[in-house]
């Protein structure tokens, strides 16, 4: 006995996949999809096995094919055709991957910084284990260059989602000691992916000076000293260069709230 199929009004297919009437309509007017049966009273009917036609549709309108492109393929599905599309959209599909992946990190490494500047006092100053971490820096010159026109070029060999991460300033030993903070060496980004680009630096693991100073900038000049005081007292032997971040802009409304971090690599003693 022949399986009857089962005939479905455009209110019913457009229920089944939780569509508007209208789309179904607009595709129909446009010959991308219409009904498959014309009963004798006139009225047209979708039928249960177009199910998947449909679906594969709005999966390549979520995958950004125009409705043009989603036409041509329909006028002439082979598989030729299918697997050129499939190629050029998992090449799609892997980026966007990346991108919620790079978005993600992005979010867990804020709240971290968020909850983590909830313990802090006005300002600290101690000894922290760091881990190693990779870093994309750029020389910069707070005095002379254009930050908007250094922006832009970050972002285009960055990425914006690794400026999203956050950027810091470093500075030399040499210029932290002479108290001379009108001549950094540049900005720098802790890097989300292998992604390869100019300029990066490996920031080692081991100990480090770190200081903690809530407030405005103006304030970082005193907090730098006693930093080298306090390396002074405990006979700690500082190197490489001196970085700074800030640690919960985008949370705050007020500056007097703002929290920056410096930190310094303690040179290991054999």
């Amino acid at each position: 006995m022949k399986k009857e199929i089962k005939r479905l009004t455009t209110a019913q297919f457009a229920k089944l996949h939780e569509v508007n009437k209208r789309t179904l309509h607009y595709y129909d007017e446009i010959g991308l999809f219409h009904p498959l049966t014309k009963a004798e009273n006139g009225y047209r009917y979708y039928d249960i096995s177009q199910s998947i036609d449909f679906e594969y549709i709005r999966m390549l309108k979520e995958l950004n094919m125009s409705i043009e492109e989603i036409e041509a393929y329909r006028k002439n599905p082979t598989p030729a055709n299918f697997l050129k599309i499939v190629n050029e959209k998992e090449k799609e599909i892997d980026k966007q991957i990346q991108k919620l992946k790079d978005i993600k990190t992005v979010m867990q490494r804020k709240k971290a910084k968020i909850a983590f500047c909830e313990t802090l006092q006005e300002q600290e100053i101690r000894i922290e284990e760091c881990k190693s971490e990779r870093l994309f820096v750029y020389p910069y010159d707070f005095s002379k260059d254009d930050i908007s026109e250094i922006f832009s070029h970050l972002k285009d060999i960055w990425g914006i989602e690794q400026i999203r991460m956050g950027m810091g300033s470093f500075i030399s030993l040499d210029n932290v000691y002479k108290m001379n903070f009108d001549k950094y060496e540049g900005i720098y980004t802790i890097a989300l992916n292998k992604k390869s680009v100019p300029n990066s630096l490996i920031k080692p693991k081991g100990k480090y000076l770190c200081g903690y100073q809530k407030g405005t900038w103006d304030k970082l000049p005193a907090l730098y000293q006693q930093m080298l005081d306090y390396a002074n007292k405990n006979n700690l032997q500082l190197t490489g260069y001196a970085y700074e971040v800030g640690l919960n802009d985008f949370v705050i409304s007020d500056e007097a709230d703002y929290i920056t971090k410096i930190v310094i690599k303690i040179q290991e003693i054999s």
